[in-house]
């Protein structure tokens, strides 16, 4: 399983395009949003300033990107192509592909956290004590799991062609729907109530409540759990389903 994650990790880093759009897109997009926009602004009902919420959209929105993108069509690919039937001729069990998976998407995820913060930092001025740095990263990395084997399950639900459509029309109804474009209180209270279920809005809560100087609240936590279970179940359920096809 190690050898597998190396593997995933020294691809993903060879694909300049998928290193764009994982790393510097979410950083260019966090600084076009805040243009203009200062600390002393405050977003309605967060306590935080713009540039500081925004921060950790964007870094949630970064890591997103790299474990959701990257994952499900590499997987469909490698399904078209027989790389998964070759694997399952050598000693790697089941879950230990869907576990490789997983972890080398974390991986390369943190790349993608790291640069916005330190855009947020050195660019629009966001000041956080030392701890809460190294908190924001602790868990907007660990919550990438969570989307991970969301990747992992969509890869093999969707065909070649099919995959890349889907993934992004579940990649950006989570994104906007969560609040990592734009704040929640802006929708209609019946989209509110929806979108405070969303793994999204969980995962980006987790940081916020960080920058305010408070733990994660239990009940975000608590939901991201509940999705990586069902997540990675579902995507350990359909590559059994897939080896029984093979």
């Amino acid at each position: 399983m190690n050898a597998l994650v190396k593997l995933e990790i020294t691809r993903a880093l060879r694909n300049k395009k998928f290193v764009f759009f994982s790393v510097l897109y979410p950083a260019g997009l966090f600084l076009l949003i805040t243009a203009g926009q200062g600390n002393s602004t405050k977003v309605d009902g967060s306590g935080l300033g713009v540039p500081a919420f925004l921060m950790v959209s964007m870094a949630s929105f970064g890591a997103l990107t790299a474990v959701l993108m990257g994952n499900s069509e590499r997987i469909a690919k490698e399904r078209e192509k027989g790389w998964v039937r070759q694997l399952r001729l050598t000693a790697l069990p089941g879950h230990g592909y869907v576990i490789g998976k997983i972890a080398s998407a974390a991986v390369v995820s943190l790349p993608s956290i790291v640069v916005v913060f330190l855009v947020g930092a050195v660019v629009k001025g966001v000041r956080l004590d030392a701890w809460e740095w190294l908190a924001l990263v602790g868990v907007i990395w660990a919550g990438s799991l969570v989307f991970a084997a969301l990747g992992v399950a969509i890869g093999y639900v969707a065909s070649g062609d099919a995959v890349r459509p889907l993934t992004m029309i579940i990649y950006f109804g989570l994104s906007v729907l969560g609040g990592l474009w734009m704040p929640t209180t802006v929708f209609p209270g019946w989209l509110r109530n929806i979108a405070d279920w969303t793994p999204t809005h969980a995962y980006a809560g987790l940081g916020r409540a960080i920058e305010l100087g408070n733990g994660p609240h239990l009940r975000d936590v608590l939901l991201l759990l509940v999705y990586l279970l069902v997540f990675a179940g579902g995507a350990a359920r359909l590559y059994r389903k897939d080896t029984l096809k093979a």
